[in-house]
């Protein structure tokens, strides 16, 4: 038996998966998607149960900044589909823009900025309608549970960028001016698909550093796996009120 939800995780957040009851595993390569070279993407779909909901869960994911294409991105997407899935939970890690949103709290996607250049759908003329990428309804549900909950959840907008580099000042600044919340090198695409392909989607941005020039600590990715880890533990307690039917 399959599941009609899917959660796709983030740098930084594959613990997660230590807390499921594992009914079956598949590989990327099993699924035709490319290897992550990525520390903190194992490279796995699992499926199993959490908290007595069964759902497919994405370990980790690929990246145009590791030389691959918007379609290769976004296999996994499309191998889920194929699995029945409808509801697709999407998760990265995330600097933030605003001094409000710090570091080690989550931020959940009302919108993005899609300024990878590419998208999954090129190759034909695919004009989805993007004015709901992130399911209206479900993310009222979500923040409306999460504040019964005493849990801290910021809404705002995730700027994709394809990295791998993190962005100067200067681009910070101007991500800001364009209304940008956070901004990270993945999801966006994923959204993209997910919505050509009629699943619902919702995001959420585990907030883990300050971006450039916010602060005068330099950025690396140890830190950014490291506060993934650590705020794996609000995300479970966010999780139910997600998976609520």
């Amino acid at each position: 038996m399959s599941s009609e939800w899917a959660l796709v995780l983030g740098s930084g957040l594959g613990d997660l998966v230590s807390s499921m009851e594992i009914e079956q595993e598949v590989l990327f390569s099993e699924a035709g998607l490319p290897a992550s070279q990525v520390t903190g993407h194992q490279g796995r779909f699992v499926l199993g149960k959490w908290a007595g909901r069964r759902l497919w869960v994405m370990q980790g994911r690929v990246h145009l900044y590791e030389g691959h294409s918007a379609k290769q991105v976004t296999q996994g997407v499309r191998w889920l589909a194929e699995q029945g899935v409808k509801q697709l939970i999407l998760t990265n890690a995330a600097g933030t823009l605003r001094q409000d949103f710090p570091p080690g709290e989550w931020m959940m996607l009302q919108d993005h900025l899609n300024l990878t250049a590419t998208s999954p759908l090129e190759g034909g003329p695919h004009f989805i309608d993007m004015s709901d990428v992130y399911t209206r309804t479900w993310r009222e549900s979500v923040g409306r549970q999460a504040v019964q909950r005493g849990i801290q959840l910021h809404q705002g907008v995730y700027a994709g960028l394809r990295g791998p580099q993190y962005e100067t000042p200067a681009e910070i600044r101007m991500l800001r001016a364009l209304g940008a919340d956070a901004v990270g090198m993945s999801t966006v695409l994923e959204a993209i698909q997910a919505r050509a392909l009629s699943m619902e989607v919702l995001a959420f941005s585990c907030l883990t550093n300050w971006a450039a020039g916010m602060s005068d600590n330099s950025l690396n990715h140890d830190e950014v796996l490291d506060t993934g880890r650590q705020a794996t533990a609000q995300f479970l307690r966010l999780l139910p009120a997600i998976l609520t039917d």
